[in-house]
């Protein structure tokens, strides 16, 4: 593998270190033929030594996390961030899809630390604490997600599709979203609020974007969906 190499849909890509590497709906790496996705989207190069992500996009944003979940930062357009860390997750939507590539870096700057009783997709994050019904909410959003298989693309199910998936009340659905956004919000997850205190309409897909990259929601919480289905905790 070259020093640096992008992972998408199993199809491997590596950057020149001399040059600009484009990722979008064209570019070196042409990710879809989508109208919402920008031409130019993102670009990987390199200056100075380092590597370097940039978001070269003016409507979308991108969530960056290493692959253990310890680190993650909302990427807006305009914002580059350095790349590090010997695996990190490329996450972003555009329209009703949510894309994923990872960046393989073979003599990163950073190592991951995790301790042996950290657990992933733990019901806390900081001082965060989800009930099972909020969790469920969660990955009832994330599903497309957390049953893929590597990095690739998957369609966020409306709040009507995750509702009947787990056979609430559109309602019900909306109210515990709005929890759950607000739970994470004052923590300071950034990207679940718009402006004026109205709930971003994107807010979904930025909740999937977190909980996955996280790691508060993995495939062994999918039986939630089973065990929440039609349970009334209010």
């Amino acid at each position: 593998m070259a020093e640096l190499a992008v992972d998408f849909c199993g199809e491997w890509y590596e950057p020149s270190p001399d040059g600009v590497f484009s990722i979008g709906r064209e570019g070196d790496l042409e990710i879809d033929d989508n109208p919402y996705l920008h031409r130019k989207f993102l670009e990987i190069s390199r200056y100075d030594g380092i590597w370097w992500l940039t978001n070269a996009g003016t409507m979308l944003s991108a969530t960056i996390a290493d692959a253990a979940g310890g680190m993650q930062a909302w990427m807006a357009p305009g914002a580059r961030i350095p790349l590090v860390f010997g695996h990190t997750n490329v996450i972003f939507t555009a329209g009703p899809t949510t894309y994923e590539f990872s960046v393989h870096l073979k003599t990163p700057s950073f190592m991951a630390q995790s301790r042996g009783e950290d657990s992933a997709g733990s019901t806390t994050i900081g001082p965060v604490v989800f009930t099972d019904s909020q969790k469920a909410l969660i990955v009832a959003l994330a599903e497309p997600m957390l049953r893929r298989d590597g990095t690739g693309f998957s369609a966020i199910p409306s709040s009507a599709q995750a509702a009947k998936r787990l056979g609430w009340a559109l309602t019900r659905f909306n109210r515990k979203l709005d929890n759950v956004c607000d739970k994470l919000d004052r923590v300071g997850v950034v990207g679940l609020r718009g402006g004026g205190g109205k709930l971003a309409t994107n807010r979904r897909a930025r909740l999937v974007e977190h909980a996955v990259t996280s790691h508060l929601v993995t495939p062994d919480d999918l039986a939630l969906l089973d065990s929440q289905r039609g349970t009334d905790d209010e």
